[in-house]
């Protein structure tokens, strides 16, 4: 291993996929949603970083181009396991959740079946742009169930209804408002509405993989 800079934002990177997890094992909500929405954005930061960095001072290596799409499927599936459990198992999240998991999977399998052939799948520019659509979706999820976590808090059990009523009498704080919608609300929409958009990308490098890895998937005659 080279220990250079961008080599070390890689391995944090990569320890931050777990921690975003922790977070809501040692903090109360809606802290631990704050702590894991700005751990997942500072990660993600540095998976820009790692690479410009490394290009720019010529200091490549094969321990990042290994452990760099390591560290980034970690951080997109561990993100995923928790926005779905806290989403309650919501089935437009679960749908595009499931592409993108299935994604990853096969094209690890895929790699690790076609061994040093994998090296003749290149990562394409496509490809990096469906990584920068699954963090964006993820981090926007992130601040939507920050925020109903809050709207939650807010409402104290009582029905929507019942709480506009509340709000009216000045009984309650109104919640977070966006123009004409509550906060938590519009980010949930614009986060399912980008986790589509990841899937769709994520689908279609998919199938780009393997239809350039099939003249290695050939038997011999």
């Amino acid at each position: 291993m080279t220990c250079n800079l961008p080599n070390v934002l890689t391995v944090l990177r990569l320890l931050a996929a777990p921690g975003v997890a922790v977070m809501f094992l040692y903090f109360h909500r809606p802290w631990a949603d704050w702590f894991a929405l700005t751990l997942f954005v500072l990660a993600a930061v540095t998976d820009w970083f790692d690479g410009y960095l490394a290009r720019l001072w010529k200091q490549e290596s094969k321990f990042g181009a290994m452990l760099d799409p390591i560290a980034d499927k970690a951080m997109v599936v561990i993100a995923i396991m928790v926005i779905t459990g806290y989403n309650g198992m919501n089935p437009w999240l679960i749908l595009p959740a499931t592409v993108i998991l299935f994604r990853e999977v096969f094209v690890s399998g895929l790699r690790e079946f076609l061994g040093a052939a994998a090296g003749n799948l290149k990562v394409t520019r496509l490809a990096k742009w469906k990584t920068t659509a699954q963090m964006v979706a993820i981090a926007v999820l992130f601040l939507g169930t920050g925020l109903s976590y809050l709207n939650g808090v807010a409402m104290q059990g009582m029905t929507p209804e019942e709480y506009a009523q509340a709000v009216s009498a000045g009984l309650a704080d109104p919640v977070r408002a966006c123009g004409r919608r509550d906060c938590a609300s519009l980010a949930a929409d614009i986060g399912l509405v980008l986790m589509w958009i990841a899937a769709g990308l994520t689908a279609w490098t998919g199938i780009d993989y393997f239809r350039k890895a099939l003249p290695y998937l050939r038997d011999e005659k």
